[in-house]
Parts: structure tokens; sequence; C-alpha cells
């Protein structure tokens, strides 16, 4: 049998902290010394039982909390874990708990983690055929809990995923001048990297299984106390490729603009408005 990397009883969901703590420090000169921002990938991360329990609840999902269809970001739905069946919503719940933010402190380096009880935009991800997810930096605020988003975690659902099937995520230069990492999605693999505003990544090749299945994955974002004032907050930074037909995202380019020209207090008052109107 394939030795798992993070050993969550299947029953319990349940590991004790000392052994989280020492797996994630198994893990933390790799994690630490990746480029160009830190990131690792961990295949066969959680006992098999588990992962196929989460696919039989996703056979039936409840309506999507949000859907995509636009030019950066097409044909992918989000589902919050609150909706989904008894046994995948407790595992979302044990990806908030004490044990597996002592992982992944030990792992990144980063102390003080903080889980997300909103889940915003995580939960579980599904992106149909011809769906995709151009590259991007995420959001680096929390509002409703004004924290700094840190980390992401991405675990893929999708059995026996080959490359040419597309939706394989890949990591970026700073620059945006090459590809530096790609990683299938595939059945059971796990991929976390450190977030920040220049920290560029996506699935953008559009996903083309020859049945026709969608490309499904759990997400979670952890974050820190360690916002500021001094901080510009943006939302999620879309980056066209070289080369590429990615087509920039207008919309935050405006926003963007408006917000450095006008007063803090001038702007909020009229990016509401604005946000009604599609700018």
């Amino acid at each position: 049998m394939t030795k798992t990397a993070y050993p969550l009883d299947p029953e319990s969901l349940l590991i004790s902290t000392e052994a989280a703590r020492d797996i994630g420090a198994g893990y933390a000169e790799s994690y630490q010394s990746a480029g160009p921002y830190n990131h690792i990938c961990i295949d066969n991360f959680l006992p098999e039982d588990i992962v196929e329990r989460v696919r039989e609840d996703l056979t039936e999902l409840p309506e999507a909390v949000s859907s995509f269809e636009r030019a950066q970001e097409n044909l992918k739905s989000s589902y919050v874990p609150e909706r989904l069946p008894a046994f995948t919503k407790s595992l979302f719940y044990a990806f908030n708990s004490r044990p597996f933010l002592q992982f992944l402190e030990e792992m990144t380096g980063i102390t003080g983690l903080i889980p997300d009880p909103y889940f915003m935009g995580a939960g579980i991800h599904k992106t149909l055929n011809g769906g995709h997810l151009d590259i991007h930096a995420d959001f680096n605020l929390h509002k409703k809990m004004n924290l700094e988003r840190r980390l992401n975690v991405l675990i893929y659902l999708n059995k026996n995923w080959q490359e040419d099937w597309g939706g394989s995520f890949e990591i970026w230069d700073k620059q945006m001048t090459r590809k530096e990492a790609s990683f299938v999605p595939t059945y059971n693999r796990m991929v976390c990297f450190s977030t920040g505003s220049d920290t560029f990544h996506g699935n953008p090749e559009p996903v083309n299984h020859p049945d026709g299945e969608p490309r499904q994955s759990i997400a979670l974002y952890y974050y820190t106390a360690t916002w500021d004032a001094s901080r510009k907050s943006h939302t999620t930074l879309f980056k066209p490729r070289p080369g590429s037909v990615d087509e920039t995202d207008r919309r935050v380019a405006r926003r963007a603009f408006v917000q450095d020209i006008l007063p803090p207090m001038v702007y909020r008052r009229i990016v509401g408005p604005l946000s009604r109107l599609g700018f």
C-alpha cells in the first residue's frame, strides 16, 4: 500500500498535533527553498478512503455559491463546505484545526496562521470542459477579518488525469516572463504555495477531458494578523502570458487607476456604485 503523506484517520478525521508538526518539519526544506516563491507538491497526500468518500459526496453537488464565465475565469464553480454532505464538510473543518495549522506552520515557516471560518473563495472548485483560470495573483486582504492572505492549499480529486487533458496548475516567475513549474491536477496530489502580490499562478490551459469529466479540487486559504494601514489591498490580479491570447482584466485595471488618483474616503464612497455599473 502506498504511504500516505498526511495520515488522517479516515473515520475520526483526527491526527495528533505532534504527528502533524513532525510531518510538516519533514517538508520544510523543500518548501522553503523552492522558487520563484515558496511552494511544494506532495503526492498521495491523504488516505485513499478519505479521497474516495469526498468524490462520492461530490456526485450530487448543491447549488454553487459562485460561478464564472468570463475571459479570465471560465466555466468554474465554487461550493462552500456548509452546503456539502456531512463527511466532506467535516473534512474542511479538520483542515481548519490546530493539527493542520501546525503542519502548515512547520512546513512553511509562517507562524500564527489563521484559518478562514467563512471559507471565502475556498471550498470545492469544479471546472468544466473548456474552462480555465488565467495566471493571476490572489486578493491579499480578507476584508471581513482584516487579515493578510499567506497560503493556498489545493488537493486534487481527479483520477488518472493526464497532462494533455489540460487544467495543469502552473507557477510563473514574478516578472511574468516564463513558466517555472507545472503540476498535473491528478488524484490525491496536494500543492501548497505562499501568496503575495507577485506570486503568479493558475490553470490557463482549458480542461479537455475525453469523457467530459470536470476538474475538481479542494481549495483552502490561510491568513495571518499582519495587515496594517500602510498596505494597499487588491482583488485578484490577472496577468496575460507572453505570446498568448490571454485577455487583460480591464475592469480591475480601471479600478486600480481610480484608487490611485482619488483620496481613500472618496474612493470608498464611489466604488460600490461603480461596481454595480460593471466598472
